[in-house]
């Protein structure tokens, strides 16, 4: 697979790997798999959120009155 990156997100792609004292693939590699991560997780917690709210929402409209 080829990445094609403008030469901002390839300069932000060294700072990365730099920090982290890794390769440029590597980093890439890893930010690819933590953003996916994070994108999981947000969906569970609006899931949970949604099943609470419609749980509990009668509950609380009875409480905010």
């Amino acid at each position: 697979m080829t990445l094609r990156l403008t030469d901002e997100q390839d300069a932000a792609l060294v700072i990365l790997a730099k920090a982290q004292g890794i390769s440029k693939n590597e980093a890439a590699a890893r930010a690819i798999v933590e953003q996916a991560r994070a994108d999981v997780r947000r969906e569970e917690i609006r899931s949970a959120t949604d099943d609470i709210a419609e749980r509990y929402g009668p509950l609380l409209d009875r409480l905010a009155q």
